[in-house]
């Protein structure tokens, strides 16, 4: 897939038609200068040659499109050839079975007929402005307006005009062409200055000719002189089949490029010229009939009349501009309902119309769903003027390294890519392509230039993006390929970030589940289904229980026990984690207040208990924190609230929270120490009191084969004892790694080898009994 804007590649075989049409018709215009008077048949056989490369050529371009309007287009038109092809050999059977001298057989005329009627079908192909009933109502009327001047045309003037003795059969079959020439004429011409549209509009001038040079054979054939049926009997079908072959082969050129309008048609005065010729037929019929003064009214009456039209032309024309200032305001409105202000990229409803567009004609069409990773720190460590600059730097990236239309442009045609903004640091890119492997290959190279370095002032920054790629099915409309991005860009985060996932049917039912399965949570944080148990914290010298960590547990009335590496993330996903985490807080600051009353200097000093980051990001969480601490009777240090490293590193709304909680006076615990990329620089900024060693470091400790793991072990223990700080070594299973980590300096420690968590009744009865050790010293 490219990735630079263009034209596709130019067929060069649509030459081979184009050269052929040519030739033919260099010999008929020599052969007309040198034939011989008994030749008549050498003309014949070119104007066929002429016709079958005028259908070889539509037929052509229909296929070098993708399917959609514009190829159906191109098909009829190809149809439209090949009934003049078949009109063409049925003019040559008139002249071989002796119906020459102008004549013009039934089934000849039939085939120009249904030739028209093909050419103006295909023009309900092509994509023009969306038409009203008036819209409708009006075009009706202008063609009625010509067919029946027309009518009137050819039955009084044209064909009174004929030599005698032309049969009936010839001049019914002549106007009823003629009469359909004229309707093409207003088809024709307005889908030529159609202001929307993919088919070119140089094309569709070239094919507006076609009906005068319909009308010009026709009039040959009626009125004209014997030079003139001559010329038009030989060279009528050859022309059109050179206009034909032209439009196909300048449609081929243009593939790719954005059309550019034409600005006027001669489709718009003709019913006027229609109501003039009708006016200047009645009065030579009152001329025929009437005496002077009967003359004298009717010319009255037409000129009254030729007044009036005329004042309305005026009208019109001022009409007209206003309309056209509208019509412009319009467009302006549209375009800014359809751009994002910030990066002129088209926004969600912009990107969803052009996505739907394209679905609607049956194109293949791929979304893939952008969000910058961590892009929240980067707008609280920048500022919101700063993170907006970036945003547009990013935006204008993407654009350059898409291979479709320019900022602004909605329209994305087969050969580019729509790059849209979607809100936020939420991007999303529109691929005319239904491949997987190419989907991928985009994701990864739109990561790939999110990914180069930007600069905003001073300041250079590395930034990277999670892909959810949704390639659109059948029957599939734009909101739904956009959830599927979506869902895919979820499954993308939860994969760890900076990488690109593409939606899978399960993805859908997954993603149903935990909705369902968030609503479960919901009623079961309001009805009680939840509970606490406690992990106790250990000293490893002395072997009394030092603390506990409370640990949220979800005994589900239909489901059963409800792990929480389930309903953990759905938690946070959906905002329930903030609700959640306060019930947790309460009900372990409530146990400890009980225990204490309980138990009095048996009881442990603090309770520690796990806090989200979105808790963090709550602007209320602190007060929150002081009210439950002043509600049980508990002070500060009888609290130690858990965090992650990525919870740390998340802004500055984050950290101005953890430094408000430590001022408080309550204590903090940094959680899974050693597994992030950035743990001694946190040791600076952030207000830590308690280290707790991953449990990742503590597996294999007692071995000894893992050096690595030995090495961090033994560093952190000497890192504590030289900040003054606490250390907790987790996942502690065995005697062996209890010992290797007390030798170590660790002084503290959990684990399922002193205790899994407990109830807290069982978890109370082991405090009253730490005075006997939980394990051997």
């Amino acid at each position: 897939m490219s990735g630079s804007p263009g034209p596709l590649p130019r067929d060069r075989a649509l030459a081979v038609p184009l050269l052929m049409v040519l030739a033919a018709l260099a010999f008929l215009f020599v052969w007309l200068g040198v034939r011989a008077p008994d030749d008549r048949y050498s003309g014949n056989v070119a104007g066929i040659i002429i016709m079958i490369g005028a259908t070889i050529a539509c037929h052509r371009v229909s296929r070098l499109v993708e399917p959609g309007p514009v190829r159906e287009f191109w098909r009829l038109w190809a149809g439209s050839a090949a009934a003049l092809l078949i009109s063409s050999i049925s003019a040559t059977i008139a002249m071989i079975r002796g119906d020459g001298g102008g004549a013009m057989p039934p089934y000849e005329a039939a085939s120009n007929v249904l030739s028209l009627v093909l050419a103006m079908a295909a023009f309900r192909h092509v994509p023009l402005t969306t038409r009203t009933r008036l819209d409708w109502a009006r075009l009706l009327l202008d063609g009625a307006a010509v067919i029946v001047a027309g009518s009137v045309f050819f039955s009084y003037v044209v064909l009174h005009a004929m030599p005698r003795g032309t049969d009936l059969a010839t001049r019914a079959g002549a106007g009823v062409v003629g009469i359909f020439c004229l309707l093409g004429l207003v088809i024709f011409g307005r889908a030529a200055v159609s202001p929307a549209g993919r088919v070119d509009p140089v094309a569709l001038g070239i094919l507006a000719l076609e009906p005068v040079i319909g009308l010009a054979t026709v009039w040959a054939f009626l009125a004209g002189s014997d030079t003139s049926v001559l010329l038009m009997g030989y060279l009528g079908y050859p022309l059109v089949g050179l206009g034909m072959t032209a439009a196909a082969y300048r449609q081929s050129r243009v593939l790719g490029v954005e059309p550019r309008h034409l600005r006027w048609s001669f489709a718009d005065p003709l019913q006027f010229l229609a109501v003039a010729a009708t006016a200047v037929m009645v009065i030579m019929v009152s001329a025929r009939d009437l005496d002077m003064r009967g003359r004298a009214v009717i010319v009255g009456a037409v000129l009254i009349a030729a007044i009036i039209v005329a004042r309305q032309l005026l009208s019109l024309r001022e009409n007209t501009e206003a309309l056209r200032g509208i019509r412009r305001q319009q467009v302006e409105l549209e375009r800014l309902a359809l751009t994002d202000n910030l990066t002129g990229l088209a926004n969600r409803s912009g990107f969803n119309l052009a996505l739907s567009e394209r679905l609607e004609t049956g194109l293949p069409a791929t979304a893939l769903f952008i969000d910058i990773d961590d892009f929240k720190m980067v707008n609280d460590t920048l500022g919101p003027a700063a993170a907006d600059q970036l945003l547009h730097q990013v935006a204008q990236r993407l654009q350059e390294g898409a291979g479709g239309p320019a900022a602004g442009s909605l329209a994305a045609d087969s050969a580019g890519e729509l790059v849209a903004r979607l809100g936020g640091d939420e991007f999303a890119i529109m691929l005319p392509s239904g491949e997987p492997a190419a989907a991928e290959h985009a994701a990864a190279r739109f990561q790939a230039i999110i990914g180069r370095p930007v600069h905003t002032g001073e300041q250079q920054l590395l930034l990277h993006a999670s892909v959810g790629i949704a390639i659109a099915e059948p029957g599939e409309t734009a909101d739904e390929v956009l959830r599927n991005a979506d869902i895919a860009l979820y499954a993308a985060k939860e994969a760890g970030k900076a990488s690109w996932v593409r939606f899978e049917p399960r993805m859908r039912h997954d993603m149903a589940a935990s909705a369902r399965l968030a609503g479960e949570l919901h009623d079961a944080i309001l009805g009680g289904q939840l509970r606490l148990l406690y992990q106790p914290v250990y000293d490893l010298v002395t072997a009394r229980m030092h603390g506990c960590e409370a640990l949220v547990r979800w005994q589900h009335p239909e489901r059963g026990f409800v792990s929480p590496g389930d309903f953990i993330p759905v938690a946070e996903r959906s905002g329930l984690i903030v609700p959640l985490g306060a019930w947790v807080l309460r009900e372990a600051c409530t146990q400890l207040a009980e225990w204490q009353a309980a138990l009095g200097p048996d009881a442990v000093e603090a309770v520690n208990v796990n806090v989200a980051v979105r808790q963090l990001r709550e602007t209320g969480f602190v007060d929150e924190v002081a009210a439950v601490l002043n509600d049980t009777g508990l002070k500060p240090r009888n609290l130690i609230l858990e965090v992650t490293e990525s919870s740390v590193v998340d802004g500055r709304q984050v950290e101005e929270t953890l430094s408000a909680l430590h001022e408080l006076g309550v204590r903090l615990a940094l959680d899974d120490f050693g597994t992030g990329q950035s743990s001694l620089s946190l040791l600076r900024a952030f207000p830590v009191d308690v280290l707790k060693l991953d449990k990742s470091f503590v597996d294999g400790i007692a071995d000894g084969t893992d050096r690595g793991r030995l090495a961090v072990a033994a560093a952190v223990a000497q890192l504590v004892e030289y900040l003054e700080l606490k250390a907790v070594a987790e996942g502690i299973e065995s005697l062996a790694q209890l010992e290797r980590l007390r030798d170590m300096g660790y002084r503290y420690g959990q684990g399922y080898f002193m205790a899994r968590p407990l109830p807290p009744a069982e978890c109370a009865a082991l405090m009253s009994a730490a005075l006997e050790p939980a394990f051997p010293h």
